[in-house]
């Protein structure tokens, strides 16, 4: 499997004085993910986890919903110089019955660890192919219990300790209890991960719960929550406008600007338990 960190020699200045020494840096390279042996799309990641990104990934897409429709995923060889494999192409093998991905969802381009899912942009889409309706899930959040989902996610990183440059995605209980971590080089990796482990170990649709990213909320990572059955995003930093857009018509509660005990409800402000201002009626 490839390496999760590189060792690169940089030049540190301080104060004027430069000196030379050794950093960790997150790696990233190229995965291919194949279906029945056909190329699907190419991703930039950080290598591990795979199975899992290419899992999630499927499951993002509405290829599949549960463990049992997939029959098995393994490495294929890859072009190293002495023939060795690379790990870095991965074919996704469907159980009998379960229908190959739509060749419109075909991406012949490599795809940044930054840009998700970049042919979807349209709410109706979303909304035809969600298994698992979430504006019903009945979860309950305390914005105090919600205020320490970055702290426990962040302690929880290991690989951003040691390099400074990966994202992550965390998938909590309403209770905060951490369930998943998974980090990456892409948000909406670090994301299919999580997705993806929860579908192995046969846990969709994820009720119940709160996914917690480490940058911000985009439509791709709200699509892939209410794709996963998840009913609330909580992310540290802005959603976009269609993010907001999307968890309002699909009925997900998205929390942006999730710092210390403040916090901006941007969709499903219900599920948000709120203690009334002294003096109120």
């Amino acid at each position: 499997m490839g390496r999760v960190t590189i060792r690169r020699r940089v030049t540190r200045i301080v104060d004027g004085a430069d000196s030379r020494p050794v950093d960790t840096l997150a790696a990233e390279e190229p995965l291919e993910i194949r279906v029945n042996g056909r190329s699907l799309v190419v991703t930039m990641r950080t290598p591990g986890d795979d199975f899992d990104l290419a899992a999630g990934f499927l499951v993002s897409e509405g290829v599949v919903r549960r463990a049992g429709e997939i029959a098995g995923i393994r490495y294929c060889a890859g072009a190293t110089a002495d023939g060795g494999n690379t790990y870095n192409v991965v074919d996704v093998v469907l159980a009998a019955g379960v229908a190959p991905p739509d060749p419109s969802l075909e991406r012949n381009f490599y795809t940044t660890s930054s840009c998700g899912l970049c042919g979807k942009a349209s709410l109706d889409a979303v909304r035809t192919v969600a298994a698992w309706p979430v504006r019903d899930d009945p979860i309950r959040l305390d914005p105090g219990v919600v205020s320490t989902l970055p702290g426990t996610l962040r302690a929880a990183q290991r690989v951003f300790d040691r390099t400074g440059g990966l994202h992550a995605a965390g998938l909590f209980s309403a209770a905060g209890r951490l369930h998943c971590l998974r980090e990456d080089v892409g948000r909406h990796n670090a994301v299919d991960k999580v997705v993806g482990w929860a579908l192995r170990d046969g846990r969709l649709p994820l009720r119940d719960t709160v996914l917690m990213v480490s940058g911000r909320a985009s439509f791709e990572l709200v699509q892939k929550a209410v794709m996963a059955g998840i009913p609330a995003l909580a992310a540290v930093s802005a959603p976009s406008s269609l993010a907001a857009d999307l968890a309002d018509d699909a009925g997900l509660t998205l929390i942006g600007f999730l710092r210390g005990s403040s916090m901006n409800v941007y969709a499903g402000a219900h599920r948000v338990v709120r203690r009334e201002r002294a003096g109120s009626r």
